[in-house]
Parts: structure tokens; sequence; C-alpha cells
């Protein structure tokens, strides 16, 4: 525990949301969810005008649609979304070599290390400032909270919400805690909550006066002991600037029951090229390749498969995923999919064998391509999950792909004519654009064919004007 607050914990204001409502006029100070919209979704963000109806993150999409009818529900665009946290970290860098994100709008920074704060006063300037800066730099807002340990800085911000700052002085971390739940403390979940609740304990204050022995009794030596310690006030934990991944993986729950295994093995597939472009991405390798398959009866299967060396290689990955997929009975149907790579490495070793092998299969595809004298078309599928507006189609016939463009609610487009706009929705072969942009007012709302020449998918317009060169 430090004597002063020089430990600040930044939480962005419903993230996603904010984001998505800065982005578009016309939904600024209306109800936003954000979140998969197929029947099995569930709610990533809402905005505060949302949370007003009852709406809140983990939430089914149906029911969240039953409590807000009249909301704005879009599908997530994380890849806009990442490009905000970048600016947000690259902010938090410049007060402390010690920043640890804990998500994309989440990060405890320790600003004793940066030299910017060593006393409440100081520290509420800079805390001030940098959510002046965010909002100048993305045109969101942040929730700041000061303290001496982690913990209390977490409560802190969460006290702040929305758009404050809260600084809690060291020393008055039992007064501050005792009358509140046991829920208010880090690792006390819904089961441990209950544990504790049939013992008895509902406050903080019940868990500081049951003593540590009580709890050592209740929870075990580790769980016990660190509650007692926070419930007295005591987090000596460090900010940590680095955290190892353990593991890439990516999923899709599905509409409808999967039942066909040709399809099953492509949705596998796909998945795992998604995990190594992900992979990739982070730098890393891996060498097991694990498979969940959750199968229609909510029942969820995970295999695995250890390799003898570490890859980012896609076809190694998918292959791997793919006898995995061969030892799991899929009678029934599948409801979720998903391919995870752990044991990562910051290094690759290459397998030469599916190297060669990829070698074989470009050279094979370019031969036959050649040979039937056409282009060939790549069908681009959404997936249950939805995605960017693309392309999807079965074979007509040989050698011939019927293009569908697909437009998720939310996602960017541009028109020829009418010029920078997003989608609102889609069906019927019909798709409904609003245009506008972020520094626009409120815009006109027009309907195209989903095949229109004139209309194509766009990457998001800054946030802020002039912004990444954007023009005005």
């Amino acid at each position: 525990m430090r004597a002063a607050p020089t430990i600040l914990h930044l939480d962005m204001d419903a993230f996603f949301a904010a984001a998505e409502q800065a982005a578009k006029p016309s939904l600024r100070g209306k109800p936003v969810v954000v979140g998969g919209l197929g029947p099995r979704g569930v709610v990533a963000t809402a905005s505060y005008e949302a949370r007003r109806f009852g709406v809140h993150s983990a939430m089914p999409m149906g029911q969240a649609r039953r409590l807000a009818p009249n909301a704005a529900y879009l599908v997530p665009r994380f890849a806009f979304y990442r490009s905000i946290s970048e600016q947000v970290m690259e902010l938090l860098g410049r007060l402390s070599p010690l920043v640890e994100p804990l998500s994309l709008d989440e990060a405890f920074v320790d600003l004793e290390a940066g030299g910017l704060a060593d006393d409440s006063a100081g520290a509420l300037v800079v805390g001030e400032r940098l959510r002046a800066d965010i909002l100048a730099t993305t045109g969101l807002t942040g929730s700041v909270g000061l303290a001496g340990s982690k913990m209390i800085a977490k409560i802190a911000s969460e006290e702040a919400k929305p758009d404050g700052l809260v600084l809690i002085e060291p020393g008055t971390e039992r007064e501050l805690l005792g009358p509140r739940s046991v829920r208010i403390l880090p690792g006390v979940g819904p089961a441990t909550g209950e544990h504790l609740r049939r013992a008895g304990m509902t406050t903080v204050s019940d868990l500081a006066e049951a003593g540590e022995d009580e709890l050592v009794r209740l929870l075990g030596r580790a769980h016990g002991a660190s509650l007692y310690r926070m419930a007295q006030g005591y987090d000596d934990r460090a900010v940590v600037a680095e955290r190892d991944a353990k593991s890439v993986s990516v999923e899709d729950t599905f509409d409808v029951d999967l039942h066909d295994r040709v399809r099953i093995r492509t949705e596998v597939e796909r998945l795992a090229d998604r995990c190594v472009a992900r992979l990739r991405a982070s730098g890393h390798s891996g060498r097991t390749i694990v498979l969940k398959v959750r199968r229609y009866d909510f029942s969820t299967l995970t295999r695995s498969d250890t390799l003898r060396g570490p890859t980012d290689d896609p076809v190694v990955v998918r292959e791997a995923a793919g006898r995995l997929l061969e030892a799991v009975d899929t009678t029934g149907g599948v409801r979720l999919l998903g391919v995870g790579v752990s044991g990562l490495a910051d290094y690759t070793q290459e397998d030469l064998f599916a190297q060669a092998e990829e070698e074989r299969a470009a050279v094979a595809i370019a031969e036959a391509g050649a040979g039937a004298g056409a282009d060939a078309v790549e069908a681009v599928g959404g997936g249950a999950g939805g995605g960017v507006a693309g392309v999807s189609g079965e074979p007509e016939s040989a050698g011939v792909v019927a293009v569908e463009r697909r437009w998720a609610p939310g996602h960017d487009v541009r028109h020829a004519v009418h010029g920078a706009g997003w989608v609102q929705g889609s069906g019927v072969g019909r798709v409904t654009v609003r245009f506008e942009d972020p520094w626009s007012a409120p815009g006109r709302v027009r309907t195209f064919s989903v095949d229109d020449p004139e209309l194509e998918p766009s990457e998001p317009l800054p946030l802020v004007r002039g912004e990444c060169g954007a023009e005005a």
C-alpha cells in the first residue's frame, strides 16, 4: 500500500457504444446496444441511455430487445475500437513506463514510476489532464480513479462514472470498504458471494470481523488469506507493464445448429485461419492446438493436440483442428465452434513439410486457373457472428460463384454519389444507409439494392476532425 494515491485506473465510458455514438451523429443521446445480433447473441456494451432500460453487458440480445425495442442494435467493429484504444494507451504511456492494460478500454498506470506525482495534488493534476487529453484526441470520455492500490483505484474509477475523477486518500480504505457488498472485492464472483452469504457474510466488514482463520476454512488457504487482506484494505499488487499472453483463440456461435459435417469442417478451417491471423498479429507462435465444440444440448467438449514445435502456419493449424474434429461426435447439431492456440512462443519452428505442401497447393491452384482460362472468385462468408460487409455465395456451375453482398448494421460504407455513411439494416435484397460522418449533422437515409455497384464497404472515419489526414 502506498502513502500517496499514485496508482491510476482508467476506464473508458461505455466504450464500444460511445465510439459508435461519436461516429454516428444521429445516435447521440439515444440508446445504443453493441453485440451479436443473432438469436443467440449477447450484449457487448450498452450506452448509458440503453442502461436506463435495464440493458447491460453479457445480457442475451433477445432480452435486450424486449427491454429497449427502439434502441439502435449494431454489430461490433473491433478494428475501429482497437485503433481508438491504441491512441488511449499511447497517452497513458506518456505518463509512465508502467502501464498495465486490462482490455481495450481499461488500464492501470503507476504515476510514481513516471515521476509525475508524489502526492494527492499532483495526482489530481495528472488525472484531470489525462481526461482532457483523451477527449481531445479521441472525442470520447473516460473515468479515472486514483488511490494507493490497484483495488481501490478501480473502485474509485467505478464511482467516477461517467466522465469523472475520484481520488481516495490512502488510510481511508477500511472506512470506504466496510459497508460495501463482498462482491466489490476482486475474486468474489457469484459463486463465492453466495457461499459467503450462506455463512452470514454479505459486507466487507463482515469478512474483516470473521477473521482470517474463518475465511481460510471456508475458501481455502490462498483465497481465504487474500480475501481477508483485501477486506482490511490491503492490496500490494504491482502495476505490471507486460503480461504474457497464454493463448490466442476465436469462436463463433451459430444462429441455427449446424448438422452437416462438411459445413462444420469448413467453419473449423475458417476459425483456424482467423486464429492464425490473430496469432501472427501478436507476434507469437504456439505448440498446442485446441478445438472447442458446444453441442445442441449445451454440453461443451474441448480437445487439444500438442505439436513437436511452435508454429504459426495456417495449414498446420487447420489440419490439426480438423483431426481433432474427427474425434468429436457432432450428432444432434453444433451451436458453437472455437479454435485456439496455446503454449505460445516468440518464435516459430518452421514446419518444412507443411510449408512445402502449401507451396505445392499454390502451384496446383495456379495451374488449374491457367487451364480454365478464368479468374478465380473467392467467397468470403460473414459467418454466424456477423462481420464486415462482404460477399458470400454458392457455386452455380464449375468455376462460377454467385456473389451476394452482406451488410452488417453499423458498419461503414461509401457511395459514389452520396459519400460516407453507415448501414442501418438490410434484408430482402435491400440495404438502408444513413449518410453522415462524425463531424456532420444527422444525415439522410436512403435505400439501395444490396448489389448496387456505387455502394462499397469503407474504412471507419476518425472521430476527431483533421486526425489521420481527414478532410474537413
